[in-house]
């Protein structure tokens, strides 16, 4: 049985637990605020973005641009989109899960693996996985450059023919208690999805379409790298604040049942103390 001191100091414990957790919490939803209003600020963008390519894909010769062209995919590159601390619920394993998932069930493919934040590289590479580049602190501090040179990285790959195919697995910002994992297909630009009574419109381009083209498909590819990385810092800070939330939740718990365990052996302690005082006395009598 726990000595009243034992039991005193587990409370003390959970209690520095909780102050942490609460702590944790505060900076996560101080930090979910700011990624929150970066991605409702460039996803009406990055969405426009890509209605405006997948309908340009549509209206133009596939061989106008080699981000246009659709080969077999027998060689995939898959950016797995994970973040670089834990303490944040499943959020990384979600992720994993979702591109082991998708690995599995396209097994004819060749894959090879981009790695986004340390809990993907630290999973993946003790096990039997291709991985042609890792890269680190991404989420901690999303930038422009970088989902630059993340773009620039893919699509020259994708232009030397390396692999056939890039997917990017993230997870995708709903509020802060939901995150929804995502498969999205970065390349080669899927064209847009029409209906029986809908008919493309063909347009004029100026300039030519061969420039035009040259310019928008490789910016199209850095803005939707963006909005996946600002996408998955923002569910990183809600997934972390709703951990934290529900681990100081069970340290309250825990230090109320420690608390009550305290006061019933104290209480116990007392009573067999007054008992052997008791029995002492009627002895000597």
């Amino acid at each position: 049985m726990s000595t009243l001191r034992d039991i005193k100091r587990r409370i003390l414990s959970v209690k520095n637990t909780e102050q942490i957790t609460k702590a944790m919490k505060m900076v996560a939803a101080s930090r979910l605020r700011r990624a929150q209003d970066a991605i409702l600020a460039s996803r009406p963008y990055a969405h426009k973005m890509l209605e405006v390519l997948s309908s340009l894909a549509l209206r133009t010769n596939p061989q106008a641009h080699p981000l246009l062209q659709t080969r077999e995919p027998r060689k995939v590159d898959l950016v797995v989109v994970t973040s670089d601390r834990g303490l944040c619920g499943a959020f990384n394993s979600n992720i994993i899960r979702r591109a082991e998932e998708f690995m599995r069930k396209n097994s004819d493919w060749d894959f090879t693996l981009h790695l986004i934040g340390r809990k993907a590289n630290d999973y993946f590479k003790r096990r039997d996985y291709n991985i042609r580049k890792v890269s680190l602190n991404i989420l901690s501090d999303v930038s422009f450059p970088n989902a630059i040179a993340i773009g620039e990285d893919v699509v020259q790959n994708y232009l030397s023919e390396e692999f056939d195919q890039v997917y990017m697995v993230y997870n995708e910002f709903k509020s802060a208690i939901q995150q929804k994992v995502i498969v999205e297909q970065l390349l080669p630009i899927k064209p847009m999805d029409i209906s029986e009574d809908y008919y493309p419109v063909e347009y004029t381009f100026e300039p030519s379409e061969e420039v035009l083209l040259q310019e928008l498909l490789p910016r199209h590819i850095n803005i939707q790298v963006y909005r996946v990385f600002l996408e998955s810092a923002a569910s990183e800070h809600g997934a972390r604040m709703t951990a934290m939330e529900a681990a100081s939740k069970n340290a309250a718990e825990m230090i109320d049942k420690l608390t009550l365990l305290y006061n019933r052996t104290r209480q116990a302690a007392i009573t067999t103390e007054l008992i052997e005082v008791v029995s002492g006395k009627e002895a000597m009598k």
